[in-house]
């Protein structure tokens, strides 16, 4: 494959879960702090002046990251070259140890006319010098709409919340999604609360995987946003839940993702979901 970009990325204490270890939330941050990296590196960086949008994450999660004073190795290439859209895969390591493993779709966009753009002749330049047409695409995940099928949790967008160019930033839609499905799980069966935290049954849920599109762009605003959560894919040991980041004053569907819940014991292994929680998600299932 082209040689990878390689860069650092620092750990914070603040980082870590209740469970802890690194929130899953955190490793779209990193991968977003990589990537500026990468783009400045080159004749992409003016793109984070101008305008760039994120159009979707795919990650995989391979082993828990822990808190450590050293950081973690991020490389990073072009897997996807388009006329206005690319690609771009990722690999966290913590101690030579694989992490996780992404993919984002990003694509130029012009926020002063609030329409994306094709990409310029040195824009494409740099990100074809980091091509490799022969990476493998992630499977997807898919799920049923929920239009409005499932637990609503309604979420308050922070002032901290939106980035420079002044709309929530990406990673946010996935600190919302976490509320929603928190609340989801934990009020469907009351002990996928003490469990998630680790408590007198050794049990864990860890994240396996996470996907996430954004259809439609937030702003901060007083009026919170609902997310709506409900469980579209039951397995042995693990859970798909769907979510959607809705506007409940106009009904526009702004971000749609799907999760991987694994159930798994106090060493990580896989365990099958504990009885009372699989009775408690049968009950709420959507699959169509």
């Amino acid at each position: 494959m082209t040689t990878a970009y390689r860069t650092q990325v620092q750990l914070r204490w603040t980082d870590l879960d209740a469970q802890g270890h690194v929130n899953n939330v955190k490793v779209a941050d990193y991968m977003q702090q990589a990537r500026a990296r990468f783009m400045l590196s080159g004749d992409a960086g003016e793109m984070l002046d101008t305008g760039v949008v994120v159009v979707s994450h795919q990650i995989i999660y391979r082993r828990a990251i822990h808190y450590s004073v050293d950081p973690l190795r991020a490389e990073l290439w072009v897997a996807e070259l388009g006329a206005a859209r690319v690609v771009i895969a990722y690999r966290l390591f913590q101690d030579d140890t694989l992490c996780a493993e992404a993919r984002t779709v990003v694509c130029p966009y012009d926020f002063e006319r609030m329409v994306p753009r094709r990409l310029t002749r040195k824009e494409r330049w740099f990100f074809a010098s980091w091509l490799d047409e022969q990476t493998p695409p992630l499977t997807e995940l898919t799920a049923p709409e929920l239009a409005g099928r499932g637990k609503i949790t309604p979420v308050e967008v922070r002032w901290s919340d939106p980035d420079r160019y002044h709309h929530v930033n990406n990673v946010c839609y996935l600190d919302y999604i976490l509320a929603g499905r928190i609340d989801m799980t934990s009020s469907a069966d009351p002990s996928m609360a003490r469990v998630a935290m680790g408590n007198d049954e050794a049990v864990h849920w860890l994240i396996g995987r996470q996907d996430i599109d954004y259809l439609v762009q937030m702003m901060f605003r007083v009026e919170p946003f609902d997310v709506v959560t409900a469980p579209v894919q039951l397995g042995t040991s693990s859970v798909v839940l769907a979510s959607e980041i809705v506007d409940p004053l106009d009904g526009t569907v702004h971000a749609k993702a799907r999760t991987v819940m694994v159930c798994a014991d106090r060493d990580g292994r896989k365990r099958p979901l504990p009885g009372s929680a699989r009775a408690a998600l049968e009950k709420l299932l959507i699959t169509s």
